[in-house]
């Protein structure tokens, strides 16, 4: 299992994690409680999971493509069928609002 705090403008607005069945993605408590924002319109501020057996096309979305995506899986030796992963090691400091940082258990 992998996990991840998700930021959006450098407030930790949630959580997302990878195991067996899939992915999920939680608002954080008190994210949700100090005037929050939604992180896209699949992702509606309420307290509930959302579960997917796929990478949600919002955080797939923030991988790099093409060229990019290329330097990427060769310097840091990556698997570019491992989304999740890919999300952990290109996307902590991405452009625009939204990042993600892995959490080390």
């Amino acid at each position: 299992m992998r996990q991840a705090e998700v930021y959006l403008y450098d407030r930790l607005a949630g959580h997302l994690t990878e195991d067996e069945e899939g992915y999920t993605f939680q608002y954080d408590d008190d994210y949700l409680a100090n005037d929050p924002v939604k992180l896209s319109v699949n992702f509606p501020l309420h307290n509930g999971k959302f579960h997917d057996r796929t990478l949600f096309p919002f955080f797939d979305g923030l991988i790099p493509e093409g060229w990019l995506l290329e330097i990427a899986v060769d310097n840091w030796k990556l698997d570019p069928n491992d989304r999740m992963g890919l999300l952990l090691a290109c996307c902590r400091d991405c452009i625009g609002a939204a990042s993600v940082r892995e959490v080390k258990s």
